[in-house]
């Protein structure tokens, strides 16, 4: 995995689906991830489910993806999506050190907002007491992307149907 194309997904994207065995049966969530350094942080409510889900220490599935073009072509069997995807897996790790918490949370909302920190009120005590922060070190992952344009089968260049790519980024 080259850690900075992975970096850059996880900085661009901050949506990311978590998985992991539950009652023996697969569980998937989205949730709000980002990055500093070589880990991956996300947040829940403290003693909730996930909570103790990810503080269990068992092995994690975390994904990135997103579709940025459609790839129409002259043959329904050659449609296809440039898109790029990252697979993580991993093991939380609760933070308790209160800086590392504070960098954190200051490194999302300036990453959502730059320089929206110094702006906003920084968590109270209550707040904190009913956050779980997990720490995720990016260790072991898989980067897939398709880029490009159409890939016909040459009988269907003659074909008068357009081809090409289109946007699949909405507003």
């Amino acid at each position: 995995m080259d850690r900075q194309v992975a970096y850059t997904l996880i900085d661009r994207l901050k949506t990311a689906h978590l998985g992991f065995v539950e009652d023996g049966e697969p569980r998937i969530i989205p949730i709000t991830a980002w990055r500093m350094d070589d880990h991956l942080y996300v947040h829940t409510l403290n003693g909730g489910r996930l909570s103790k889900r990810l503080g269990s220490g068992q092995l994690l599935c975390i994904s990135f993806a997103v579709t940025n073009e459609w790839v129409l072509t002259k043959s329904a069997y050659h449609h296809s999506a440039n898109y790029e995807s990252l697979v993580l897996f991993g093991r939380a790790q609760l933070v308790e050190d209160t800086a590392e918490f504070d960098a954190a949370f200051r490194a999302i909302i300036n990453q959502i907002e730059p320089g929206r920190w110094e702006q906003v009120r920084a968590p109270n005590q209550k707040e904190r007491q009913a956050t779980a922060l997990f720490r995720i070190p990016i260790e072991e992952g898989s980067f897939k992307s398709r880029t490009g344009g159409p890939n016909e089968d040459p009988e269907d260049m003659e074909l008068p149907i357009w081809h090409g790519t289109v946007s699949a980024v909405t507003s």
